[in-house]
């Protein structure tokens, strides 16, 4: 019961927010084109009047799995994060974008940054790195949530997604939603919101919250293509917005304190309030 109370006061606190999710290219090693391109997005989502635009994973320096990736990689704070800030405090705006980090021991983590008006907020190094990438990357370990904007949210980094635990972790934090920007390369944008539908309305539905994803678009430039796709969906894990193509695209979506709480103000539909992690641990 007490648990139940604590979260129904911390998620009344949510206000309307309108946010922006964009399917973008981004080169690897291409960091200054990347940048230009985003500059673009992110004076449209602006102008939209929009309070948070998220970009997809690694939209600054590119992705890939080989190590032409270490030479991307940039410390934050550093160049590329110095002027998101000056363009987040230009257009009043809080972005979401990511990059290879390297930090002072060397190590390289997929990381994505929360850059507001006022500066860096923080930041989310991925938890659950894929196969593929374990070779290159240090996996982050801790689980983040911010606040911005008279909202909660927390970040995870497409692998990510496939993690039930992580969902419920941020949303017991407090999480009103969970950004999940992506880059997945290979199949077509059909497949992959097909794929995508299989597991992110679960991570919304079984959680009580929003969650909004976007994808890399196009060719890397190093032998990489990404099926451009972007989805937000409800805390009744329903599409609000969504888009399949091939280009670079913006969705937008109005997220409702109202939405949240039919929810959540629900019996038999908000589920973690009735968790017993004490048998899971077992």
């Amino acid at each position: 019961m007490f648990l139940k109370l604590k979260l129904i006061l911390i998620y009344k606190k949510m206000k309307n927010i309108r946010i922006a999710a964009v399917v973008s290219n981004a080169g690897v090693g291409k960091t200054g084109n990347n940048l230009d391109r985003m500059q673009e997005w992110i004076k449209k989502a602006s102008e939209k009047k929009t309070s948070i635009v998220c970009f997809p994973e690694l939209s600054i320096t590119g992705y890939h799995v080989r190590k032409e990736i270490i030479k991307a990689a940039e410390p934050v704070p550093g160049p590329s994060t110095d002027y998101l800030e000056k363009l987040a405090k230009i257009f009043k705006i809080t972005i979401l974008a990511g990059l290879a980090e390297t930090d002072s021991n060397g190590h390289v983590y997929a990381t994505h940054v929360v850059i507001t008006p006022e500066g860096i907020k923080g930041l989310y190094r991925k938890v659950h790195l894929g196969p593929s990438e374990k070779e290159l990357f240090t996996s982050g370990n801790s689980i983040p949530v911010f606040e911005d904007h008279g909202v909660k949210f927390g970040i995870q980094l497409c692998y990510d997604a496939h993690f039930p635990d992580l969902s419920t972790e941020m949303a017991l934090k407090g999480a009103d939603m969970i950004f999940i920007p992506h880059a997945s390369p290979q199949t077509i944008s059909k497949e992959k919101i097909k794929s995508w539908m299989r597991h992110l309305p679960a991570r919304a539905y079984d959680n009580g919250l929003f969650i909004i994803a976007c994808n890399q678009c196009g060719e890397n430039g190093q032998g990489l293509s990404f099926p451009g796709v972007a989805v937000a969906l409800s805390p009744a894990g329903e599409i609000i917005q969504s888009y399949t193509g091939t280009d670079e695209h913006m969705i937008i979506a109005d997220l409702k304190a109202q939405d949240l709480k039919k929810v959540r103000s629900h019996k038999m539909r908000y589920f973690l309030p009735n968790r017993r992690p004490e048998i899971y641990m077992k």
